[in-house]
């Protein structure tokens, strides 16, 4: 087989495989911090119940999600060493950020979240919960900003020739901020808020339907649903705003997005349908005239830049990014119409009893994870075939020594490997939602039990 194509296979598992964890960690810490603060405000115990609960799932998410992260550094110097080589000098900085100001925020916080009940006080217990979801979201920033500079790079320039050239940063504000860090971030951060929030919502629908925890659910709900609300739209606008960018600084992405091929002519916004690039149609393709210079321009005749703008060698793979992209849209529009009918069927009093309506819930668990992979990979596709858009491509990055027979036999390990971990993440997340809430009264007993065992030791008994 191809070494390029087991390398990009490789690193696209394990970065897929990754990004499970990573969004359900941002969005439930954000969630933890609602929960804790209800609680402090307003006294009630099951809030404190509620936090307990969610802290374990966020806990385990957050272990997965370091332990699969790991692989893709090493991933770097193996198979892409070229690449490594080139933007050395930007990812350093960027991932040294988010070494020193994220994760050790993160990490050194969630000691307390985790162990700190009745050893520090409510304030200070909640402040650790602010600080290990500032962290999350932290850690974020650094990775997009990271990742946004391959995709517009902005700030540096380069140094050497061939194989030897790098990009070096002159200006470390304009690579933070480049033309597209701000709206993917702000893209990136509400999809993963969806993921907590739509877990949230699927298991506190489960308990419902089992009627277990029927008030611990009936709360939880009524805050994730309020919270998918605004995070689906808030995903809409920056949806949005990406897409604006998206036709400045990368036109080849957007017109592979809604396969449009005609740079004199206005483009159609499609609902679905099947590109074909030798025909320079869209098969079965039901839209909007029009739509997407609308979207654009404010006007439906205004003309956008096409695919024959632009060489065949310098294409992305246009059915792929169209079909991704729009199953990340229909998926987002999706769980607009659920968190709205969620919060209408709430607000009329009619939501605990639609049993239809807490089954869809329970599956919807799977939308925004479906719709972050899935505009991971229109991102990323999409920008082929560069690595570094208008700098290096992607066949040019890859290690001069590394063989297929290699990538292969390490992509089927790390395949068993992940493969176990997932079944493991499964089994313990269904152990944890199985068992459901500890009340009050369970905390407190496991605590004086904890401080038996400690002052038995002392004893030496």
């Amino acid at each position: 087989m191809d070494t390029e194509l087991l390398a990009r296979v490789q690193f696209a598992f394990t970065i897929a495989f990754h990004y499970i964890y990573p969004p359900l960690s941002i969005g439930l810490g954000v969630l933890l911090v609602i929960m804790e603060g209800l609680y402090l405000k307003t006294k009630n115990k099951l809030y404190e119940e509620m936090t307990r609960f969610w802290i374990k799932v966020f806990a385990l998410t957050f272990a997965l999600g370091v332990a699969t992260g790991i692989v893709m550094e090493f991933e770097f110097g193996t198979n892409w060493a070229t690449y490594s080589r080139f933007v050395g000098d930007v990812f350093g900085s960027a991932l040294a950020a988010e070494g020193i100001f994220a994760f050790f925020l993160e990490s050194g916080f969630l000691a307390i979240l985790v162990f700190g009940w009745h050893r520090v006080s409510p304030k200070m217990h909640f402040f650790s919960t602010c600080m290990v979801s500032l962290g999350s979201m932290l850690s974020a920033v650094w990775i997009v900003v990271a990742n946004s500079w391959q995709q517009t790079p902005a700030g540096y320039h380069i140094v050497g020739e061939g194989i030897k050239a790098r990009a070096e940063i002159i200006d470390f504000w304009a690579m933070v901020f480049n033309p597209s860090s701000v709206d993917r971030l702000s893209h990136t951060l509400s999809g993963a808020w969806l993921a907590g929030a739509f877990l949230v919502l699927s298991v506190n629908a489960y308990y419902l339907l089992k009627g277990k925890h029927i008030e611990f659910a009936k709360a939880g709900m009524k805050i994730a649903l309020f919270f998918a609300l605004f995070a689906s739209l808030f995903q809409l606008f920056t949806g949005h705003r990406s897409a604006d960018g998206i036709s400045k600084n990368q036109p080849a992405k957007l017109a592979a997005m809604e396969a449009h091929f005609d740079s004199s002519a206005a483009a159609d916004l499609y609902l679905f349908g099947v590109p074909d690039v030798d025909t320079k149609k869209v098969k079965f393709g039901i839209g909007i005239p029009g739509g997407l210079s609308f979207m654009l321009y404010q006007n439906f005749s205004t003309p956008v830049k096409g695919l024959d703008a632009f060489p065949k060698n310098e294409l992305p793979p246009v059915n792929f990014v169209f079909q991704t992209y729009h199953a990340m849209v229909a998926l987002g529009m999706a769980m607009i119409g659920i968190a709205v009918l969620g919060v209408f069927l709430l607000l009329r009093k009619r939501l605990f009893e639609q049993i239809w309506f807490l089954r869809l819930l329970v599956v919807t668990v799977l939308f925004p994870q479906a719709a972050n992979q899935l505009g991971w990979f229109t991102a990323e596709v999409g920008r082929q075939p560069w690595i570094v858009y208008g700098l290096l491509k992607t066949s040019d990055g890859l290690s001069k020594t590394v063989q297929a027979n290699q990538i292969l036999f390490s992509l089927i390990m790390f395949t068993a490997i992940y493969a176990l971990l997932f079944v493991l993440f499964l089994f313990l997340l269904d152990q944890k939602i199985k068992h459901g809430p500890d009340t009050h009264e369970d905390e407190v007993a496991e605590y004086h039990t904890q401080i038996s065992i400690i002052d038995d030791l002392k004893e030496g008994k």
